[in-house]
């Protein structure tokens, strides 16, 4: 294990300042302010478990059953948490058919899709600019340490500041920035894919006769 005293030659508040700082100026004149507060969001995702469409799946098949037995004017009785679903059986209640369904949450799963790459670009934007900064910071040591030739105590502080400003902008992109964007992504894509997985029990609802909706209605009258 390695002691604290071990680790303070690797600390330097200048460096950190100029590649922390420097990295967060660059996001946040880069990124929009929605996707900033959408990035660092987005970050309790990491902590949840993979997204499973099952349960979905199962209502809507629950909510077909109910259609069929008490007619559809029983759905807006009932609770649904999942905004895609009760966005789906509103537009069924109203009348949609299967055609117009799909395309309502086919749109929904692509605006989704955006705003968790939107989140993802975001540390993207970090990744890339950590770098930069990190040379950044070396740059300044470096001038720091031409104008104090002279003086041999302020060197060694300077070429700190020179190297360990390029050990930041490294290791803030490799192993904190780069890892989360991909995460998201990766988050992003399965639950895509796990959404689709919902749409046809909810065409199946659509699908009912128009005939049998009206005398279902009628019947709940």
């Amino acid at each position: 294990m390695i002691a604290l005293p071990a680790l303070a030659p690797f600390l330097d508040p200048v460096a950190i300042g100029i590649v922390g700082g420097g990295t967060v100026l660059a996001v946040v004149l880069r990124t929009p302010a929605s996707d900033l507060v959408r990035g660092l969001s987005a970050l309790r995702v990491l902590f949840r478990r993979r997204f499973d469409a099952a349960p979905l799946v199962e209502q809507a098949n629950a909510l077909t059953r109910i259609a069929r037995r008490h007619g559809l004017i029983a759905l807006d009785r009932t609770v649904i948490a999942d905004p895609d679903i009760a966005a789906a059986v509103a537009e069924i209640v109203d009348g949609a058919d299967g055609e117009a369904v799909a395309t309502l949450l086919r749109q929904r799963r692509i605006a989704r899709f955006e705003r968790h790459r939107a989140a993802a670009d975001m540390w993207t934007c970090a990744a890339e600019s950590a770098p930069a900064m990190g040379m950044v910071g070396t740059l300044v040591g470096l001038v720091q340490m031409f104008t104090a030739m002279r003086d041999p105590a302020a060197i060694g502080g300077a070429m700190a500041v020179a190297l360990l400003a390029t050990l930041y902008g490294a290791l803030l992109a490799s192993l904190v920035a780069l890892p989360v964007a991909a995460r998201l992504r990766r988050s992003a894509r399965i639950e895509a894919q796990e959404r689709a997985r919902i749409d046809p029990p909810l065409i199946a609802l659509a699908a009912i006769e128009p005939r049998v909706r009206r005398e279902l209605r009628e019947a709940a009258a």
